[in-house]
């Protein structure tokens, strides 16, 4: 029996999130869904298209890194309704305080990647790179 139009298989999920139908069932049994996985009268999982969104999200979520456990809370928030956007907006400030300090640990890292590429062309380039990162053989008696 195929879902209704307002209703979505899980393999149209899979195929609109990305996510494997095993990370799809690990989202719901971890309590990560916006609402229960209804069933159709095969008992089959049938998906809405706000479940697609949620966990569209919530892929962009975990690409950012926050964790599991704050997806959960996250989630709980939303499945109690209103009354709580004070709690959800904290957390999502939080981590988007998160996610700008490792932007910028990253943007630290890649300035120093573009320098080092930037070396390493010039020294290419000039035939100079044989000597690049030479420790001197007093190093080795230094300690």
């Amino acid at each position: 029996m195929s879902p209704s139009a307002s209703e979505l298989s899980i393999g149209q999920v899979v195929e609109r999130t990305g996510l494997s139908v095993h990370a799809l069932r690990f989202y719901e049994r971890e309590g990560l869904l916006i609402g229960p996985v209804r069933r159709n009268s095969g008992g089959r999982r049938v998906y809405r298209q706000i479940d697609v969104e949620w966990l569209l999200n919530c892929t962009k979520f975990r690409a950012s890194g926050m964790p599991l456990a704050t997806i959960r809370r996250f989630a709980e928030l939303v499945r109690s309704g209103p009354g709580n956007e004070d709690e959800r907006l904290a957390l999502l400030r939080e981590h988007q305080r998160q996610v700008v300090e490792r932007i910028n640990e990253l943007t630290d890292c890649l300035a120093l990647i573009d320098h080092k590429v930037e070396v390493y062309e010039e020294h290419l380039s000039n035939g100079t790179a044989n000597g690049l990162w030479n420790l001197p053989e007093s190093a080795d008696q230094a300690g």
